[in-house]
């Protein structure tokens, strides 16, 4: 699969190729079977919170948008503010972020390798790169961020100030 290019800037654009490397994720011969028992999710409990790129932050906050929410609640319990209080379930769970769908979950199988996943991981980041986002952040931080559309400039889903992408690699 071709590199993501650096003129990604529409949303649609932006999107696709989160979605793309969300599909590629479930084609890889990884034993994964996610129980929903959100034991991952208790943020505070297990000490492990999800890093989302600027993409994922943008596809999760559209997909709460779509159910008519434009902020994320804080959680007193130290839980994942995606999770549903009433039900106990992921609000965006078919939209959730890469990081938890490779998470450490015991339950599930535990976490991917690096190695199994560092393709899409780079992928992810080249769109971020391409947002001229501010590199992988915290879940909530990123998701709020998002739905404020702080970091958006006239463009959707293209943040305003891009970042420098030294990385590590090139």
């Amino acid at each position: 699969m071709p590199r993501t290019s650096r003129s990604l800037c529409d949303r649609d654009a932006i999107f696709s190729e989160v979605r793309a490397v969300y599909q590629e994720l479930e084609q890889r011969p990884v034993e994964r079977d996610c129980l929903r028992r959100t034991e991952c999710c208790q943020f505070k409990l297990t000490g492990k919170t999800p890093y989302l790129t600027a993409g994922e932050a943008l596809y999760a906050a559209d997909a709460l948008r779509a159910q008519g929410k434009t902020r994320l609640e804080e959680k007193a319990d130290g839980s994942c503010p995606l999770l549903d209080a009433r039900t106990g379930r992921c609000q965006i769970y078919e939209s959730r972020p890469f990081s938890c769908r490779t998470h450490f979950c015991a339950a599930a199988g535990g976490p991917y390798s690096r190695k199994e996943v560092i393709d899409l991981i780079r992928r992810l980041e080249d769109v971020d790169h391409a947002m001229g986002g501010p590199g992988a952040q915290t879940l909530p931080v990123a998701i709020k961020e998002a739905l404020a559309g702080s970091a958006v400039s006239g463009r959707p889903g293209v943040l305003s100030k891009p970042m420098p992408r030294d990385r590590g690699r090139r």
